[in-house]
């Protein structure tokens, strides 16, 4: 089974995207580049990933970034505050590291 990660983007314009991949720093990367990124990019640039969590099938992701989407700011900032160490953890996961270096 693979294993889906739900993650949070700091946006240059102060707000947050939420959403769901397999490989969030890869997955930032092509927000970064805006080819295959996110249309809520356009106009707007991703800064860096402030909220991650794994451990979820595709369906449980999907559950989890609808939650995390209906938070208020000040609920975000919360669960941002309270994970930060978690987060860092996850996004330095050797696994995510090697996938993104053997995909173009």
């Amino acid at each position: 089974m693979t294993n889906w990660f739900v993650y949070m983007i700091h946006v240059d314009d102060g707000s947050y995207y939420t959403g769901i991949s397999t490989n969030p720093v890869r997955r930032f990367l092509e927000h970064k580049n805006q080819k295959k990124g996110a249309k809520f990019f356009r106009g707007r640039s991703p800064r860096k990933i402030v909220y991650c969590e794994g451990e979820h099938d595709r369906s449980s992701a999907s559950i989890r970034e609808a939650q995390i989407k209906k938070l208020t700011r000040t609920q975000k900032n919360r669960l941002i505050e309270h994970s930060s160490s978690a987060t860092r953890q996850v996004l330095q996961d050797p696994k995510l590291q090697t996938q993104l270096k053997e995909k173009p």
